[in-house]
């Protein structure tokens, strides 16, 4: 399939999957005129990626998961490293909405004082 019925099939955009394909996380074959040209298991790859890049996770931290990009992420039991990971990148959002929260609870108590 072109990378146009590869974007329509996982919700991805064609960027996207470029971006995908430049990390080494999935791979194309070149047809005569150029095009990209993806088997059957790249939608499974993509929507184990949009799964785990939903879930949080970095492009970096997807990588470490390449060995099971084709079978069922979310099902698969997570090894060690997967874990470490996961709280790791589960550290980074708690923290980043701290920041917001303070953030917010500082404007807003700014325009309560305003009136």
């Amino acid at each position: 399939m072109r990378i146009g019925e590869l974007a329509q099939a996982t919700g991805a955009t064609p960027r996207a999957l470029r971006h995908y394909e430049a990390a080494g996380l999935i791979s194309s074959l070149r047809a005569d005129n150029g095009y990209r040209e993806y088997d059957d298991r790249a939608a499974v790859r993509v929507r184990n990626i949009r799964y785990l890049i939903d879930a949080g996770l970095t492009l970096a931290d997807v990588q470490c998961f390449t060995s099971c990009l084709d079978g069922d992420v979310p099902a698969a039991r997570p090894s060690p490293e997967g874990l470490r990971i996961a709280r790791e990148r589960l550290e980074v959002i708690d923290a980043r909405i701290a920041a917001q929260t303070e953030a917010r609870d500082r404007l807003a108590g700014l325009l309560a004082a305003a009136g």
